[in-house]
């Protein structure tokens, strides 16, 4: 089963159910500030598990791509990556238990084809301080299904204590089967959703456990043990409560599923390996490596570094092409580190040759059908990664030269590095461990901080508020940036994002993301637009708020960790309520309407680096 005929057999099937499919959304999640990427299938639901009424109905499914930065260092093992796809489906009120489980093990056993003596299943344990019990109601569903197809299914508690015991269906607590995008119950923020979960493992065989090297070999045997015998492919999430404020759960109005499976994972049990990197999805990326390395995955010595290259470049593949490239800031932060650690990888099994740009089309190649937006901007995509690979490779020269001359890696010589030659802190890291000793990031912070500390001594007083001065012609341009921005983002789309500014008495230069050039139509729409606001001689008005209750509000902050608790947010429109169109945080000054602001025109626009553009305003 090929990876496009397993994404449209999972689609096919719940559209057969009543469902609605809607296409993937992209990695960076649009109206919401508070989050780098879609790193899950609901969270561009949530609204809807929340009792807004969905466009295309109660019932849902697509396959969402997703990004998990946290991820990162645990690629290397065999079903780690960072990039991944999750099938979704959901009930907005509408089915509840008894349809999504039969479903999804009717799915895994008739459509895919696994064998039911494989399968293992959990369902939470309950909990006294909730006010939650145990899920019986699923663990009857279960025993029902399995007896279906001939298999008695033994219900088990504490199999992470007392082992399998025989069991089929196992109950856990809320760190393993509740799931909210907070995680734990006791984590989760006042209004949040979440509820328990039901989730389903594929069993390779007892052998894996038993390995004489296997670390795993004296403790008991349970599905959610790492030593590879188990590997979860589906969770059935019940999001029926929400966290209230006083720290209790009250059910939501409505009774939701959100169902989130792992493609690749159902791919590879498909095919009986544990190994989510011999599947067809990865198959032509590690062809491509072994060919530029004269490597074979098959060795162990190299199979680590294969398969941090192959997740790596095809998560930083996907991202660049929803418009996400390397950088120094916000998410173009993770694209880089996950270019530069490929490059690093590829050179410690021989490629020394520039790869970034051939393998990002190899990517493409494979998503053609599911995602042909990517092979469209190839070009562009591959470009941009092949000059961060240029980049790269004069700061790993550079900083692994200066890594031989010390005799230990401290947090002061990793900064030096980081701050001379633009040597990434991770990658002085990861070196440090396979000296044998550990650098921590709270070292690495330290000297950090201390080198700001002193150069904030130094520039006390030279700026203030973003600008240089706080002449009356300054002021206007700053004003001016907030409509440029909201100009950019209403014609050219909500990927826009501000990626830096600079302003001086005669122009304002703005930087934002956007992967092509601006047609004249395009620059003419965004300038008339800017005039027309300035026209209408709208009121900017400034308020003082919680930065929580700013973002709730619709206040854009693409680089919201730098803002205190307490932000300055200022709106231009005539009610910074209701009717407004630009809400950004800001540390002014600005003009009190923006008919102080006079006629602008867009003087320039070019590149300024893969991905973003540049436009100088008069």
């Amino acid at each position: 089963m090929q990876a496009d005929h397993l994404r449209s057999k999972y689609l096919e099937f719940f559209k057969n159910r009543g469902h609605s499919i809607i296409p993937s959304s992209a990695l960076v999640p649009e109206n919401d500030p508070t989050t780098l990427f879609t790193g899950s299938g609901m969270q561009p639901m949530i609204e809807y598990l929340l009792g807004a009424k969905h466009p295309k109905g109660t019932r849902i499914a697509d396959s969402q791509k997703c990004f998990r930065s946290q991820d990162i260092e645990e690629v290397g093992d065999n079903r780690h990556t960072t990039f991944f796809e999750m099938l979704g489906n959901w009930s907005l009120g509408d089915y509840f238990k008894k349809e999504q489980l039969t479903w999804f093990f009717e799915f895994l056993t008739k459509e895919v084809g696994l064998d039911p003596n494989k399968l293992f299943v959990t369902v939470f344990r309950g909990n006294d301080s909730l006010g939650i019990g145990k899920d019986a109601e699923s663990v009857a569903i279960w025993k029902e299904l399995f007896a279906g197809v001939g298999i008695t299914a033994t219900d088990v508690d504490f199999s992470e204590r007392d082992g399998m015991q025989g069991g089929r269906i196992f109950y856990f607590d809320e760190k393993k089967n509740w799931w909210s995008r907070a995680g734990v119950p006791a984590n989760m923020p006042e209004g949040e959703p979440g509820g328990p979960d039901s989730e389903v493992f594929y069993d390779f065989g007892v052998e894996k456990k038993l390995h004489e090297n296997s670390v795993f070999k004296d403790e008991p045997c349970h599905v959610n043990c790492d030593c590879g015998r188990f590997l979860e492919i589906g969770n059935s999430v019940f999001m029926q409560y929400q966290k209230q404020a006083d720290g209790s759960f009250k059910e939501l109005a409505q009774k939701n599923v959100d169902f989130g499976g792992g493609f690749e994972r159902i791919l590879a049990v498909k095919q009986d390996t544990d190994d989510v990197f011999l599947t067809p999805i990865f198959e032509p990326i590690i062809t491509f490596l072994e060919t530029v390395s004269g490597k074979q995955y098959s060795d162990e010595k190299v199979k680590q570094s294969f398969r941090v290259i192959a997740d790596h470049m095809r998560a930083a593949t996907m991202l660049a092409a929803d418009g996400v490239y390397p950088s120094s800031k916000e998410q173009g932060y993770f694209a880089r580190r996950l270019v530069r650690r490929a490059i690093r990888y590829a050179k410690m099994i021989g490629i020394e040759q520039p790869f970034v740009a051939e393998l990002s089309k190899v990517v493409a190649n494979l998503y053609s059908h599911a995602y042909p937006d990517v092979a469209q901007n190839i070009e562009t995509v591959s470009q941009g990664l092949a000059i961060e690979e240029k980049k790269f490779a004069n700061t790993l020269q550079k900083g692994l030269r200066e890594v031989e001359k010390v005799e230990k890696l401290t947090g002061e010589v990793a900064f030096k590095l980081y701050e001379t030659y633009g040597f990434p802190f991770e990658l002085s890291q990861e070196i440090a461990k396979e000296k044998g000793y550990d650098l921590s990031q709270e070292e690495f912070d330290s000297a950090k901080q201390a080198h700001a500390d002193q150069s904030r001594t130094a520039s006390a007083g030279k700026f203030k508020g973003g600008l240089q001065d706080s002449s009356e012609q300054t002021t206007k341009y700053h004003t001016a940036t907030h409509l440029l921005h909201a100009a950019l983002r209403k014609i050219l789309g909500s990927h826009v994002q501000q990626k830096g500014s600079n302003i001086t008495a005669e122009r304002l230069r703005f930087d934002f993301s956007h992967p092509t050039a601006l047609t004249d139509t395009e620059k003419n729409a965004v300038e008339a637009q800017i005039n027309e606001w300035i026209q209408a001689d709208l009121p900017v008005t400034v308020q003082t708020m919680e930065k929580k209750s700013a973002l709730e509000s619709g206040a854009i902050a693409f680089f919201v960790e730098k803002y205190p608790d307490q932000v300055t947010v200022y709106t231009i429109g005539n009610d910074p309520e209701t009717n407004w169109i630009s809400k950004e945080f800001c540390g002014g000054p600005h003009v009190k309407h923006t008919g102080e602001i006079g006629t602008i025109k867009i003087e320039k626009e070019k590149a300024a680096a893969a991905g973003i553009r540049r436009v100088y305003l008069v």
